[in-house]
């Protein structure tokens, strides 16, 4: 495995190694700590990041990689050069692998036939295509908690056309045998892309609730809408937001998710996001741990001890 672009491409044998070592690493990081000295990850970022970037960061330092962060913002993008002439540059300097987050989809795929033999590209999320380490983070966390994932139904719900999550998300439970994947958004913010074999679809919000053992809601991404009105808020959350009443039609013990950025009062309640079901904080802190996992089986880094 020498990149990580999307979830359809990479082999389940992959995937699972990878979440295997991410749950070596949460049960003992001082093992991992250093194995990566003098290894160098360039986080390559065109949009906006809080999570992901910084999880990036945290993870290869704990690793013992050096980190070098490029905004697209403050490099010569703003002079007009391309994303691929961007990874050609960077890749003459010698890091061994590049996180890249761009607006366009599909963006990444394109530079793998540029890569050299030891370097390494990680999708850190494409437009609304792809974002596969947030789905590996997302399915340990839910492993975590409901480790019979072939007896339980994952419900995704909000804005499922525009966000990159949802493919993702869809492409690996599949992958790795959810018992039943539910989808629901309004009808213009339904994801055709994810609506496959398998995959059950509700434009009822409280009907797809009923008796589902974990829901990830996913916010309106207002910087994808382009010509589309934008959901009125209160309307929305209304109609589409998870309340603790709503949480009542779930199956006693669901556990609540969110990739985030939340947008409180619309998708969801502060009750419900900072409730005793919610596991949002701890996906967070699952990030590090599956990222850790991520650059040490691309870059192939022992366990230390």
């Amino acid at each position: 495995m020498q990149h990580l672009i999307d979830i359809d491409s990479t082999p389940v044998a992959d995937l699972e190694a990878i979440l295997e070592l991410a749950d070596a690493i949460a049960d003992g990081p001082g093992r991992f700590q250093h194995t990566g000295r003098d290894r160098v990850l360039v986080n390559l970022f065109y949009e906006p990041s809080t999570r992901t970037r910084v999880s990036f960061e945290i993870a290869a330092m704990r690793l013992g990689l050096r980190v070098i962060n490029v905004a697209a913002s403050d490099s010569s993008v703003r002079k007009g050069e391309t994303l691929q002439d961007t990874f050609l540059s960077l890749q003459a300097m010698g890091p061994d692998c590049i996180a890249v987050r761009h607006p366009t989809n599909g963006a990444l795929g394109g530079l793998t036939e540029f890569a050299g033999p030891e370097m390494h590209i990680v999708n850190a999320g494409d437009g609304s295509r792809a974002h596969p380490t947030q789905a590996l983070l997302d399915m340990y966390t839910l492993r975590r908690h409901l480790p019979d994932l072939a007896n339980r139904t994952v419900l995704v719900a909000g804005d499922l056309h525009h966000s990159r999550v949802t493919s993702s998300d869809v492409a690996l439970m599949k992958k790795l045998g959810v018992g039943e994947i539910r989808l629901c958004a309004p009808p213009e913010l339904m994801a055709a892309s994810a609506v496959t074999d398998g995959v059950r679809v509700f434009d009822d919000f409280d009907a797809a609730l009923e008796g589902v053992d974990a829901v990830m809601m996913l916010r309106i991404q207002h910087e994808r809408l382009g010509a589309m009105d934008a959901p009125e808020g209160e309307d929305y959350h209304r109609h589409w937001g998870l309340t603790n009443a709503r949480l009542a039609l779930a199956a006693p013990g669901c556990i609540v998710m969110h990739p985030g950025p939340m947008n409180r009062g619309v998708e969801i309640t502060s009750e419900v996001a900072d409730g005793p079901r919610s596991v949002i904080r701890e996906q967070v802190t699952n990030g590090v741990w599956v990222r850790m996992a991520v650059l040490s089986h691309l870059l192939g880094l022992p366990a230390a001890g």
